[in-house]
């Protein structure tokens, strides 16, 4: 694969940005990529997951969307008494426990790095089709009865037949 920028050398830094739910990728040589300051590292760089979250949690840098932590949140876990700042620092926490308690500071750093707090995995390609619609079956199901509550019938009977619609879709295909 060539270069995106230069067309002459291969690209051997690939570049994939996340802004707004977007994705945008980008294939550059070494000297591009270094030309356009994408290329920060050096091979003397040393890089750890601590001090990568370390970078995440301090949010002095403008980059991001700050963090808001509530006034009511408890800096130590209940279970192991580990403090959210020993976490910023060393980039793990203490017990099991510690995801509960520093719930709304984590979720806010994990929607930075991963986009979304809640895990959609992978499907393989062979089983991909029909479970990608069950899984969307799922998701507006979730969707149809949040919409009976909050008594929005027409939404509600426009996902009912999506619902149809896809069902009968995976019935045609068995």
């Amino acid at each position: 694969m060539l270069c995106d920028e230069c067309k002459k050398r291969s690209a051997n830094v690939h570049i994939t940005k996340m802004v707004n739910g977007m994705k945008s990728e980008s294939h550059l040589c070494e000297e591009c990529a270094k030309e356009k300051g994408e290329l920060t590292l050096t091979s003397e760089s040393k890089v750890s997951f601590p001090s990568l979250l370390t970078g995440l949690l301090q949010m002095g840098s403008g980059i991001g969307t700050p963090v808001s932590i509530p006034a009511h949140i408890v800096d130590g876990c209940r279970n192991c008494g580990m403090a959210f700042s020993t976490f910023a620092s060393k980039g793990f926490l203490g017990c099991s426990q510690c995801y509960t308690q520093f719930e709304p500071r984590l979720d806010p750093l994990i929607r930075r790095i991963h986009g979304n707090c809640q895990h959609t995995g992978k499907v393989p390609k062979r089983i991909g089709g029909a479970a990608g619609v069950v899984r969307e079956i799922e998701s507006l199901r979730r969707d149809l009865a949040k919409l009976v509550s909050d008594e929005k019938y027409e939404e509600a009977a426009t996902v009912r037949d999506k619902i149809k619609d896809l069902e009968k879709r995976l019935s045609d295909e068995a």
